[in-house]
């Protein structure tokens, strides 16, 4: 397997069936896919959230906003996710179109898995644009590298689902995540969304991070989720 499971894929397709059937077969393959099925809903979740996806699968013809549409609005906002566009319109100009505006990759459908997966692999070999290696927050330091978290320079060790709660928190600070959320960036689809997981996951960083003392860093907002505060 060349994969890693947190190698995580956003599917884009309006056709429900099909939208299932890729993210299942990639779960299958070790990668962690979730589907959405219009433009605009597809466009404020990777532009709220660009550095949740390692990859998208962007299909053309989509409602509300379309596919190209879509491409070329997050490629003006700086978002450098890779895109593999999906087409069932085979000509070059459709082709040449979607790369010009930004897209990574095109397949036109219909298309094998065997392929897809390999172009997937392709574009995930591929060197994206370099991110800040190391996070601050307050007293807070997390390096994106290493995984090494410190707390006024003393090493806090934390299990890879907490460093990634963390993470994800510091990615986006001052801001509520909702609890769904952040099952969507940190769990599968097996999660159980009616348990305490979350809120077992925090209370275990809050304690790494800051021992018994009171810190309100991490800030829970009632009924909605939690906020990470600079």
């Amino acid at each position: 397997m060349e994969v890693m499971s947190a190698m995580r894929i956003l599917v884009v397709e309006d056709n429900r069936k099909l939208a299932a059937s890729l993210r299942d077969g990639l779960k299958q393959e070790g990668y962690v896919a979730e589907c959405t099925y219009d433009g605009v809903s597809a466009e404020e979740q990777i532009s709220t959230f660009p550095d949740d996806y390692d990859l998208v699968i962007l299909d053309i013809m989509l409602p509300g906003r379309d596919g190209i549409t879509v491409c070329k609005n997050l490629r003006s906002q700086k978002v450098r996710v890779p895109i593999l566009m999906l087409t069932a319109r085979d000509t070059v100009k459709d082709r040449v179109m979607g790369l010009d505006i930004g897209a990574d990759d095109y397949l036109v459908k219909p298309f094998s898995f065997d392929e897809l997966t390999a172009r997937i692999r392709a574009l995930l070999r591929r060197p994206r644009e370099q991110v800040p290696v190391v996070l601050q927050a307050g007293p807070i330091a997390l390096d994106t590298t290493t995984q090494e978290v410190t707390v006024n320079g003393t090493e806090a060790v934390l299990t890879l689902k907490e460093f990634r709660l963390l993470e994800l928190l510091m990615r986006h600070p001052n801001q509520v995540l909702s609890r769904e959320q952040i099952l969507n960036s940190l769990w599968d689809y097996d999660a159980d969304w009616g348990s305490n997981v979350i809120d077992v996951h925090v209370k275990n960083l809050r304690k790494k991070l800051f021992g018994t003392g009171k810190n309100d860093t991490i800030e829970t907002i009632r009924g909605v989720g939690y906020r990470l505060k600079e």
